[in-house]
């Protein structure tokens, strides 16, 4: 309708008719907002919620005063901060553009040309890539710690990528299990322990793999501010060794740095908000198994989680049939096709309203004509 049309439209009528048309219209368009409903998006592992203000000034701050200098080589401050609350020398702690360009870098710095990198299966995607851009081999293996060790005494092994707890199943090695790992390695064989999600996990004390890195110099832990801290965006995460470790780490290390906004992110993140990131983390732990007993009340089968998502193979459908079937209701999950196990998807775990909502869908997708 032309802007003529439109004014024509009102010819002959009074002005109390003209009001009440206009009422009704934008009732009309109220009623259609209320009722349209957004995509649930549980397929991430990301954080779904937007920052913290206090962080977003602070790299305001940051973009406004610096963004036409280098940023600072070795981040001192955000190392400094880190380092004291993990408990190490600064030394002993490299920072990079998040956990996946640190776990890269140290597959290349490890890894010989038809050298192998085992990781357990099914497991994070990116490390067969690692691999492949090191110009080694990626093994996967099942069976945990002992199919581990047995495979790493085969030819040409250099190096273990194990992710704690494991992305997609969000099983958690113990530190007990990790010990037996370190100790049962043939020499030369190095650990990379990808810790991203551990934030989440309440099974044992977040550090506890720290606390093994003083005996073991072949381990290497590495974390993330994408997952529970919610700052994905900024691309940075670190990697802790034990005595021994600084060469190597150093080599790990871009050769820039990180970003003076990813910086003052994290640095104020680590200051002002972890009593925030406990409740975030502490609202998981009380969803997860809520959600876990649900699904299997619908006869999933539901691996133990110690991430904020859970792995679930549906009774009745394959991973990707309901997943298809949840999005034509507006939910998202990840299926597990792309990871060689189509029976199963991986659902992100929320808020209670969150679960209500997914397995409202859950049940019309379970019932649904094929």
């Amino acid at each position: 309708m032309g802007l003529l049309d439109y004014y024509r439209q009102f010819e002959g009528m009074s002005e109390e008719e003209v009001n009440e048309g206009l009422r009704k219209q934008a009732a009309e368009r109220r009623r259609k907002a209320l009722t349209r409903v957004e995509t649930l998006d549980l397929s991430v592992t990301t954080w779904p919620e937007l920052p913290n203000p206090r962080i977003v000034s602070a790299i305001t701050f940051v973009a406004r005063s610096g963004l036409h200098r280098y940023p600072h080589p070795g981040s001192p401050d955000l190392r400094k901060e880190l380092a004291q609350r993990h408990g190490v020398e600064p030394d002993r702690l490299i920072l990079g553009n998040g956990a996946a360009e640190l776990l890269s870098a140290a597959t290349r710095a490890l890894i010989e040309p038809d050298q192998q990198l085992l990781t357990p299966w099914p497991s994070y995607p990116l490390y067969p890539i690692m691999a492949r851009r090191a110009r080694g081999r990626a093994t996967s293996v099942s069976g945990g710690v002992d199919a581990l060790l047995e495979a790493a005494r085969g030819q040409d092994v250099r190096a273990i990528a194990l992710a704690s707890p494991n992305d997609p199943t969000g099983e958690l090695i113990h530190a007990s299990e990790l010990r037996r790992l370190l100790e049962g390695l043939p020499d030369g064989v190095a650990v990379l322990l990808d810790e991203s999600l551990v934030e989440f996990a309440d099974a044992q004390p977040m550090n506890a793999s720290l606390a093994l890195l003083e005996q073991n110099p072949r381990l290497l832990v590495f974390r993330s501010f994408s997952k529970a801290w919610g700052l994905a965006g900024l691309r940075i995460g670190y990697a802790l060794g034990g005595p021994g470790s600084e060469d190597l780490l150093a080599e790990l290390e871009p050769d820039l740095g990180v970003s003076e906004i990813a910086q003052a992110g994290a640095l104020e993140a680590l200051r002002t908000c972890s009593e925030l990131i406990d409740r975030r983390v502490r609202s998981i732990w009380q969803e997860r198994p809520r959600l876990a007993e649900a699904l299997r009340e619908r006869h999933f089968e539901v691996t133990d989680s110690q991430a904020n998502f859970l792995w679930a193979a549906p009774p009745s459908l394959q991973g990707a049939e309901l997943a298809a079937r949840l999005a034509r209701a507006g939910v998202l999950v990840a299926a597990g096709d792309a990871l060689g196990a189509p029976r199963h998807v991986r659902i992100a775990v929320h808020s209670r309203a969150v679960t209500e909502r997914l397995l409202d869908a859950v049940d019309k997708a379970l019932w649904a004509k094929m």
